[in-house]
C-alpha cells in the first residue's frame, strides 16, 4: 500500500465518515469490493477514507499496483488467498511448521515464475524480497531443523557436571515421572523458540494479507463493472494547489451497481473553478451527478480507478457533505436549525484542503432566507479558495451567483426536453426560474389535469 511503510489498519474513520458513506452510498461500492468477506470491508474502507490524507506519488505508486492486478487477476488473487489460508489455520490452531514453510515456498515459487509478468514497483520490490529472504539456504535450514525437532532418534539431555548413568528400574512410576519432568524442562527452551518462530511466521502472514486486502477488492468491483458495460479510467491527481475537476463520462457507480447495468455518464471542464452550481429539472439527474463527484473523488485518492472515461481532479484533505435530511421525529428544533447546526459542526472541522458538497441544503426555509444563508455560507467558502459544488433550486441564490460574473464559477443545468423528458444529463447552462414541477405533475395525474 505504501512505498515506505506498513498500511495502518487501526487509524480511526475522519468524524464525518457516516455522513459521507450516506451521502455518496459508500457501502454500495465497499459491499461491491467485500463480496461478503468482512476482512475486504474494513479494508476498503479504511482505504478510501484514509486517500484523503495521501500524497499524488502514493496515488500512483497503488495504481500501477493495481494496473499490474488487473493484468495478472490469478496471480495477485493466489497470493492473497495464501495468506488467507495461513490466517484461517492459525484461528483454527492447525498451524504446524511444516505448514507454513510450504506455504512460504509457495509464494517463493510465485516470486520465480511470475516476476517478468508484473512492472510496478510495489510488486516487483516485494518479489525481490521474497527471492532474498526466501532462498534455497534458508529453506534448507528450516528443513534441518524441522528434521532435528522430529527427534526420530529420540532426546539426548545434557547436563554440566559430570554424573554416573542411572537405570530406572521397570515399575518405577516415581522414577519414570521425574525423568518425564526432566525431559520436559529440557524440551522448554526449544518448544519456546519454536512458538517464537511460529508467532513470527503468523505476524508476517497478517501483515501480507493486511497490505494485499485492497487489491482483490479492487479486482472484485471492477470486474463487476466490467460484466454490466460500465467504463473505468485511471485518474490523473493533480497537486493540492491546483484546483478544478475535469471529466468526461462521469457516472455514479453505485447507481450503476445497484441498477445491474451502464448509467448514463457527464462531461464536465471545472478547472481553475472554485464553485459549481448545478440547478435544473426535478429528477432530471443533479444529486446523482453530485455523488459521483463525490465518490469519484475519494476512489482517486485511494489509488483506485475511477467510474469515468476520463477524470482529472486537484487533491484535498476532507470531503464534507451537507445534505438535505428527512424529517426526523427525534428532533428538539426545526429543520432549518438542524441544518444550520450541522453546517456550523462542517466549519469548525475543516481541513486544510477540503472540498464541500452541498445537497438542497437550507431549502426547509422560505426562498429569500433560504438563498442569504446559502449565499452567505457559499461566498465565505469561496474566500478561502474551497471547491465548493451545490445542487439546489434556490433561484435567487443561483441567480445572484450567475449575475456576479465571476469566472471561478461554473454553472451547470439537468437537461430537459422539449417534451419534458429527462435525458439525466448534465450540461452547462445559467439557472432557470423553474424546475419543471408541472412535468412531475403530469406524470403522475396525466396531461388533461
Amino acid at each position: 500500500m505504501y512505498p515506505d511503510r506498513d498500511f495502518n489498519l487501526q487509524r480511526p474513520l475522519p468524524w464525518y465518515a457516516g455522513a459521507l458513506t450516506q451521502d455518496v452510498a459508500l457501502d454500495t461500492l465497499l459491499h461491491a469490493m467485500a463480496l461478503e468477506d468482512p476482512f475486504l470491508l474494513d479494508v476498503g474502507r479504511k482505504a478510501l477514507f484514509q486517500g484523503l490524507a495521501e500524497n499524488r506519488d502514493t496515488i500512483l505508486y497503488r495504481q500501477r499496483v493495481l494496473q499490474d492486478c488487473l493484468k495478472n487477476p490469478a496471480v495477485a488473487r493466489e497470493i492473497y488467498d495464501i495468506a488467507v489460508e495461513a490466517m484461517e489455520r492459525e484461528r483454527k490452531d492447525d498451524f504446524s511448521m511444516r505448514m507454513p514453510a510450504g506455504m512460504l515456498r509457495r509464494l517463493r515459487t510465485i516470486a520465480d515464475t511470475q516476476a517478468e509478468r508484473f512492472e510496478s514497483e510495489g510488486v516487483s520490490v516485494f518479489f525481490a524480497m521474497l527471492r532474498d529472504e526466501l532462498s534455497d539456504p534458508y529453506f534448507a535450514v528450516i528443513q534441518d531443523h524441522l528434521e532435528e525437532l522430529a527427534f526420530r532418534d529420540g532426546v539426548l539431555l545434557s547436563a554440566g557436571p559430570p554424573a554416573d548413568s542411572f537405570t530406572i528400574p521397570d515399575g518405577d512410576e516415581s522414577g519414570a515421572r521425574a525423568l518425564s519432568e526432566l525431559k520436559d524442562r529440557g524440551l522448554n527452551v526449544a518448544a519456546h523458540a519454536l512458538a517464537r518462530s511460529a508467532d513470527h511466521i503468523v505476524s508476517v502472514f497478517n501483515l501480507l494479507r493486511t497490505e494485499l486486502a485492497f487489491y482483490p477488492g479492487c479486482l472484485n468491483l471492477h470486474g463487476q463493472l466490467a460484466r454490466i458495460g460500465a467504463p473505468v479510467c485511471f485518474p490523473s491527481p493533480e497537486e493540492p494547489d491546483r484546483r478544478g475537476h475535469s471529466f468526461r463520462g462521469l457516472y455514479d457507480a453505485c447507481l450503476a451497481l445497484t441498477m445491474g447495468k451502464a448509467v448514463v455518464g457527464n462531461d464536465a471542464d471545472a478547472d481553475r473553478r472554485d464553485l459549481v452550481v448545478i440547478t435544473g429539472a426535478n429528477q432530471g439527474g443533479k444529486s446523482t451527478f453530485l455523488r459521483s463527484v463525490g465518490l469519484a473523488q475519494l476512489m482517486m485518492q485511494c489509488g483506485l480507478f475511477v467510474p469515468a472515461e476520463s477524470f482529472r481532479s486537484g487533491l484535498c484533505d476532507g470531503v464534507f457533505t451537507h445534505y438535505r435530511r428527512e424529517e426526523d421525529e427525534t428532533m428538539k428544533s426545526g429543520k432549518l436549525d438542524e441544518e444550520r447546526g450541522r453546517m456550523s459542526e462542517i466549519v469548525d472541522h475543516l481541513t486544510t484542503r477540503p472540498m464541500v458538497l452541498f445537497s438542497e441544503s437550507f431549502a426547509a426555509t422560505n426562498e429569500r432566507e433560504g438563498s442569504e444563508i446559502a449565499r452567505q455560507i457559499v461566498f465565505a467558502l469561496m474566500e478561502k479558495r474551497i471547491p465548493v459544488f451545490y445542487v439546489t433550486h434556490l433561484f435567487e441564490f443561483a441567480r445572484d451567483a450567475y449575475e456576479r460574473n465571476m469566472e471561478q464559477t461554473l454553472f451547470l443545468r439537468a437537461e430537459r426536453q422539449a417534451d419534458g423528458g429527462r435525458t439525466f444529463r448534465i450540461v452547462e447552462g445559467r439557472p432557470l426560474h423553474t424546475s419543471f414541477g408541472e412535468d412531475l405533475y403530469r406524470g403522475v395525474f396525466g396531461t388533461d389535469a
